[in-house]
């Protein structure tokens, strides 16, 4: 491949992965398919060999929370890693960890927060949203567990204090494993409640 054609390759390939990163800040999508393909579509690019890696989208998002609006997106990171704290405490019962975007640092102000339970039946996490009066709806979610393989697994949605906890119930022993990270095809950090205590005991001192 010429040098010119591959340097043309490489910048358009940072100009989608930026438009895509500037998608999701501001439109609030999270899913990365989504993004890059929007981006394509306004910068007119149908080569879909060009398109970046979700982990080149990744880069370009941190650099742009790094550039604009950093204090906004700090404040509102650190409220959302106490919401996810303080559900975690709630369903402690069902060794919660916290994931994604939230814990990475990379979450806009539109982000769910998502976690991970460890439960026999889905059902009894539902019980105990119900118990404390937290109205929830149930659905569905493709997991990718590894290269080749995705399995679907429960899922719950409710709302505190403002923010959309997203919650996918694994089985006891899915605590072993962990499923594919959607960013980089690595399997993703589970952080347990005394790690994000740590998180947001950090960010309060920032």
């Amino acid at each position: 491949m010429p040098k010119k054609f591959s340097q043309r390759i490489d910048s358009l390939r940072r100009a989608l992965a930026e438009e895509a990163a500037r998608i999701m800040s501001d439109n609030g999508i999270a899913n990365f398919l989504q993004a890059k393909r929007k981006a394509a579509d306004r910068l007119g690019v149908h080569d879909v060999a060009v398109l970046p890696k979700n982990i080149e989208i990744e880069a370009a998002l941190r650099e742009r929370q790094r550039l604009f609006g950093r204090e906004s997106h700090d404040h509102s990171l650190k409220q959302q890693r106490q919401v996810a704290l303080q559900a975690m405490q709630l369903l402690e019962d069902f060794q919660p960890r916290l994931v994604g975007s939230v814990l990475t640092g990379t979450a806009t102000g539109h982000s769910d927060i998502n976690l991970h339970l460890f439960a026999d039946r889905s059902e009894s996490v539902a019980i105990r949203l119900l118990d404390i009066g937290v109205p929830h709806e149930f659905y569905e979610r493709r997991v990718r567990m590894d290269a080749g393989r995705i399995l679907n697994y429960p899922a719950l949605r409710f709302e505190a204090n403002g923010h959309t906890v997203d919650a996918t119930v694994f089985p006891i022993d899915g605590i072993r494993q962990s499923p594919y990270s959607p960013v980089n095809g690595r399997p993703m950090h589970r952080a347990d409640a005394r790690e994000v205590t740590e998180l947001v005991d950090s960010d309060r001192g920032n």
